[in-house]
This record gives C-alpha cells, structure tokens and sequence, in this order.
C-alpha cells in the first residue's frame, strides 16, 4: 500500500519545522507525532481543530484517513515496524466513528492506578520496539482518562558496509578523545552531492540500507544551524533544492567536506569515493508540549474544558505529549526507535604512472541526517550528531 505525495510532504513538513526549533545532539521522528495528531485533530472541535491542522499541513477533516493511510504504508515497509495504541478508562465512552478509525486490535483499558498502567503501557513499548526503548513516555495520574500512542522501530543493514578505524580530524572537540571513525571506498559517485541552499551550501551522502531504508548525512557550512542544514535536506528530498551529484562536481574543495582531486596510482583505476564518518548512538527524549505552538497544541492543553467532541462526549484536554527516540549508526547498519505519547486527562615509492579521480567526503564535524523510505522519500527519524562513539580502547597484554 502507497502513501500519498501530500501525505509524504505534510509529514516532512513537520520534520522540517521541529527541525528548526532543535538543539544539538538530538534525534527525533516527526513520521511518529503526526498519525497522531491526525487522530485528534479528526476528534477535535473549535479552536483545537484548526490548531491542529495547521500543525498537520492537512485540513482536520482529511487527517484521520491520511493518518491510516500513512500507519498503512508504513507497516508495509521493509524493516519498518509500526503501531498505535489507545488505552482508556472503562467509563469513558468513545464515539463510534472515531474509534473505527484506530487499528482494531489497538484498544486496551486504564485501571486507574497509575503504577499498574505505567507496567503495562511500559511492556507494549518494549514490545513494539524490540526493546530499544523501554519507557512510555507519559505521565499518569489518576485523572487520566485516554493514552493514545505510536510506537515506529527501524532497522537497515548497509549493502555497502564500512570498516572501522580512528577518525582523524581537525575538529578539537572529536580530535581530544579519539573517536569510532567509518570509512568505506565506492566506484558509485552519485551517492555524493552538493546542494546550494538558502542557508549555505551543504553536502548531502545517501548511505543504502538492503531494504530501501536509507540514511542521508548532511554537513553544512560551518556556520550553519542545525535547522538550516536538516531542513536543506528536506527540500532537497522534495526538489526544491537542486544537487550537483559527484560525477559532475569540478576539482577543487567543492563543498562542506568535499573534496575532488586527480590523484596517481600504480594501475588503471575508475573514479572513486572515498567517505569518512563516524559512528553514533544518540538518545532524546522531547517534551511536546513545550512545542506546543508547532504541534498545534495550545488550545487543547487548556484543561478548563472539552477540545475533542468528536472523541467522546466526556470534556477531554492534553495533559501531557512527550516523544523517547534512539538512532544508532553503525559500520554494517542503521536502527532507530520512537515512541509517542498522548495524556488525555479530566537520532618503498610504487611507480604511480596513473592517474585518476577520488572524491574524498568528511564528516567529520557535527552534522545532521535523515532516515527515510527510499521511494516515497518519507521521513522517519531526523537528528544531528555532536557526541560520536568513542574509539574503543583494546588490552593488548596476554591475558593470564
């Protein structure tokens, strides 16, 4: 099952956004807020609804058909795993309509005792997500009414893999303690690009995983924020940046950490590409509502009263939306978790006779990347990487 384009660009659209507002050292997954947003702001009324669909990029009245559509897709995905989950108390009645729009095996009940529901809503998490992530990310209280969530695990193993060996950098913040460095040689050089953006230019590198999820790494100017350079490679996913893919960049330091150069060597060789990163594990967790303005959620946090009519007929408001996200790059793949949550209450010289070209691409600087479906180019997780692994420190003595 296909999602749609407008589906595809309201969700980078969110990836974008949130990107804008993000720190260093982040991941987070836009493709696991949205489907949930489309629910409520299908149940939402007044104010609430229109919030929520500008936040969405969609009409409310569109979104819960997009968001199953989009759940659709993505459980159709090679190495992707999806779910949603709605759990509520039992005296909460939901209206019919709404309810037939979830999965219909995503109802589970609240006790009402908040440690024996934090359990259970901890053990679905672990669940849904291989056990990447082991926490829900709600707060209960016993005026919980409604938790809706969504749970999305990506897994991706490179049909190129890297070896590993100690970065070297020029960067003093990566080159004081030695860092887990990645690197690999291809003959693909299209895999490389440079895109001139508004912000700066950026050099984009698609990383292959065997199951159509891919990783984009993205350096930017030094002097360009993380929202800058993510968001560039939003628009250079939807073309409305142009790339200069490798075979076509001219000699020289042609963008951020590109290098093109005539280099000798001993036999006949075909161009090359020569990439260096690093290896990353990086862990986030977000308050939603602290964003409440980019997730449409101002009006509906406001608890002195009903927001999601077409929900249930009992006065519901967000009391809490919080997001626990991992991506972890390695030298063989690529896996990342996200789970959501909605509280509803009351990332020797030879003889070099030959010549040939090598473009030669470093990462090795912060810089961001986007996981993403390779045909419809959705967003999966986005992030921004300041902390690489460390190089592992190895005990050469015999052991006695």
């Amino acid at each position: 099952m296909g999602v749609s384009t407008t589906t595809v660009r309201a969700v980078n659209g969110l990836t974008a956004r949130w990107a804008g507002v993000s720190g260093d050292g982040t991941v987070f997954s836009a493709a696991g807020v949205w489907p949930l947003l489309a629910h409520l702001a299908g149940g939402a009324g007044g104010a609430a609804r229109a919030e929520l669909a500008e936040a969405l990029g969609l009409p409310a009245g569109q979104a819960r058909d997009a968001a199953s559509e989009l759940l659709a897709a993505m459980g159709a995905m090679r190495g992707l795993d999806t779910a949603l989950g709605l759990w509520t108390k039992r005296t909460l009645e939901l209206r019919e309509e709404w309810e037939a729009s979830l999965p219909v095996d995503a109802h589970g009940v609240l006790t009402g005792a908040p440690a024996t529901d934090h359990r259970a809503l901890d053990a679905w998490t672990v669940k849904r997500t291989g056990g990447l992530i082991d926490r829900m990310p709600v707060t209960l209280t016993e005026d919980t009414q409604m938790v809706l969530a969504s749970a999305l695990t990506m897994r991706t193993q490179w049909l190129s893999p890297f070896r590993e060996a100690e970065l070297e950098t020029a960067y003093e913040p990566w080159a004081t303690n030695p860092r887990l460095g990645l690197r690999r040689s291809s003959a693909v050089l299209d895999r490389v690009g440079v895109a001139d953006t508004p912000g700066g230019y950026v050099t984009e590198l698609k990383v292959l995983g065997n199951n159509a999820l891919d990783v984009h790494l993205l350096l930017g100017q030094e002097d360009m924020k993380p929202g800058q350079v993510l968001g560039a490679g939003v628009d250079i996913l939807a073309g409305r940046c142009a790339v200069v893919p490798g075979p076509r960049l001219p000699y020289g330091n042609v963008g951020p950490g590109l290098l093109v150069e005539k280099v000798r060597c001993t036999r006949p060789a075909p161009p090359s590409l020569e990439v260096t990163t690093v290896a990353y594990h990086v862990n986030a967790s977000h308050d939603l509502l602290a964003l409440h303005r980019l997730f449409g959620l101002t009006t509906a946090q406001d608890t002195s009263r009903g927001h999601f009519p077409g929900i249930s007929d009992f006065p519901l408001a967000i009391g809490s939306a919080e997001q626990n996200t991992m991506a972890k790059f390695g030298a063989l793949g690529f896996e990342a978790a996200a789970v959501t949550a909605f509280n509803a209450v009351a990332g020797g010289l030879p003889d070099l006779r030959y010549v040939t070209t090598q473009i030669s691409a470093a990462f090795d600087r912060p810089f961001g990347f986007l996981a993403l479906h390779r045909h419809t180019r959705l967003v999966l997780t986005a992030g921004w990487v300041t902390d690489p692994l460390p190089f592992p420190e190895y005990d050469w003595e015999d052991e006695r």
